[in-house]
């Protein structure tokens, strides 16, 4: 899963990409500290599998990752060239999802591209300038589709006919996520790579201390079907170089719940409508993974190696919490409540699955 960091320059991205990396990315108080974007694997911890790891006695945890992408403040006009412009907007377009990092706090030494502190207006030149750069996109595609379309290519057809219609809905300010793929083009997305219709998951950079999303950036990500957290980018940059320990009894002096890495990747999955699984033995390695909610334990199979999936017989199946409550796979053997499933089982978050195949 990639995911792309965005935002007004200064508003607290590349802190954000300390914090969640500790890779150390250089954010200094002035625009386009970024010029290349930053990528950095990151692991996904999950409390649930640090528990059955213990119960287990695995001998390695090995943890599904985000590559998480830093990528240069946009300004108003970025479309057009402004500031560092296009080049950034297509570091996004190869990405799953976004991170908008809005800046929401009142530090009066971080200098602000625009004068002032205002999160709505600077959220409203984000997506304008993505709404710019797909219109601009759109166009350069027809024109090429058209020709295809004069030949009587019917997917070609169909395709010309949605992207006049996302031009459209472009022109009148409306992201391309508001115009349906016809079934005759199914590839009428994948082939435009349209920026804003990536789900958006919105960091409201807050005071430290502060642990809520101000109410104007929760209303417009709810508004839009999207996700919004709260963090202070710099306050999780300095817990990041901490011991855990140590910033674990900070967070709790200052009232923040969790790390800025756990709610930005929750967050982030919870946009793509991913179910976590697991697969764990007694004294082997245990592994988290990620599937799209509503698909099998078939799918899951092809998830863990291909192979698996062309080999499937059956599917050993049981709750995470169903197998720390026997105590292991023993105790849920006797208990019965570690079942056999077929291929068309569809998988639930917090599974652990151990798939039976013929090499």
């Amino acid at each position: 899963m990639k995911v792309g960091i965005v935002g007004m320059p200064n508003a607290g991205k590349s802190s954000l990409f300390n914090a969640l990396t500790k890779a150390g990315a250089e954010a200094a108080n002035y625009p386009f500290t970024t010029i290349e974007p930053n990528v950095a694997i990151v692991p996904v911890h999950d409390h649930r599998m640090t528990k059955l790891s213990l119960l287990l006695s695995s001998k390695e945890v090995v943890w599904d990752t985000i590559s998480f992408h830093d990528i240069a403040g946009l300004v108003k006009g970025a479309s057009e060239g402004e500031g560092l412009g296009n080049k950034f907007l297509a570091n996004i377009r190869e990405t799953d999802a976004i991170v908008h990092v809005v800046r929401a706090h009142n530090d009066d030494s971080i200098l602000h591209s625009e004068g002032s502190v205002d999160p709505m207006r600077d959220i409203e030149t984000i997506e304008t300038e993505l709404i710019y750069a797909d219109l601009e996109q759109a166009e350069r595609r027809v024109e090429r589709v058209a020709r295809q379309a004069k030949s009587g290519d019917k997917e070609a057809q169909a395709e010309e006919a949605w992207l006049r219609d996302v031009i459209a809905a472009l022109q009148a300010g409306e992201t391309v996520r508001t115009v349906p793929v016809p079934d005759a083009a199914p590839e009428a997305m994948r082939n435009l790579a349209p920026l804003t219709s990536k789900p958006v998951l919105f960091v409201a950079n807050v005071d430290e201390g502060s642990d809520e999303v101000p109410e104007g950036i929760q209303a417009h990500a709810d508004a839009l079907g999207f996700k919004a957290v709260a963090i202070s980018s710099r306050l999780e940059a300095e817990l990041s170089e901490m011991d855990e320990d140590d910033a674990r009894e900070m967070r709790a002096d200052l009232g923040v719940s969790e790390s800025g890495l756990d709610r930005v990747s929750q967050g982030a999955f919870a946009l793509l409508d991913l179910n976590s699984f697991f697969t764990a033995g007694e004294g082997t390695i245990a592994q988290t993974w990620h599937l799209k909610d509503g698909l099998t334990a078939w799918h899951a199979a092809g998830a863990i190696h291909t192979d698996i999936q062309k080999g499937f017989v059956r599917a050993e199946v049981i709750g995470w919490e169903a197998l720390l409550d026997a105590g292991g796979f023993a105790g849920a053997r006797e208990r019965g409540t570690l079942r056999l499933e077929g291929r068309d089982y569809v998988m639930r978050d917090g599974d652990v699955i151990n798939v039976k195949f013929t090499p």
